[in-house]
């Protein structure tokens, strides 16, 4: 049952934080949960640049990784998730773990990866509010280009929420 709650705890953190796959498996206990229980929110610093990102645990989120902690036995100064023999995980492991939860819920994990939980969140939250500079923010990007590149935004995207503003 732990790898589970383990999983669960996971999917929900990875699509709240909107983290890399590198970031996810190096998130540490006290990075979301520094007094035994998750927080609301959280910061920490990104691999690739360097750079703290702050993201948001929902309360679903907050339940999944509190019962996790609970069963895993979690404390402080350890790995969140850890893979064999105790250490971290490695990201090739979550993203083998990832291929096996796509693939039990009948989707092409060819089609899927880690890096499609990092984008679920970004993409819902600009189709919802138009708001690029959030999105970039939430994302850690330094250059709305980049933002812009990433969601894969059309110029037909662009004209179509510059039409919902009225002046």
């Amino acid at each position: 049952i732990e790898q589970r709650v383990r999983d669960l705890a996971m999917f929900n953190l990875a699509i709240d934080s909107k983290l890399r796959g590198c970031d996810v498996v190096a998130l540490r206990v006290e990075d979301v949960a520094p007094n035994g229980y998750s927080v609301d929110r959280a910061t920490v610093r990104q691999k690739k640049t360097g750079r703290p990102v702050r993201f948001e645990l929902t309360e679903q989120t907050r339940q999944a990784v509190d019962a996790y902690l609970r069963t895993a036995n979690k404390k402080p100064g350890e790995f969140l998730f850890t893979g064999t023999h105790g250490l971290g995980m490695t990201t090739r492991q979550y993203a083998r773990l990832l291929s096996g939860w796509i693939a039990s819920i009948g989707l092409d994990p060819h089609l899927f990866g880690t890096h499609s939980l990092r984008r679920t969140k970004a993409t819902l939250i600009y189709r919802r509010t138009g708001n690029l500079r959030a999105v970039q923010l939430l994302l850690g990007h330094t250059k709305i280009e980049s933002t812009v590149r990433y969601l894969g935004i059309e110029v037909d995207d662009a004209l179509s929420i510059a039409e919902q503003v009225d002046l």
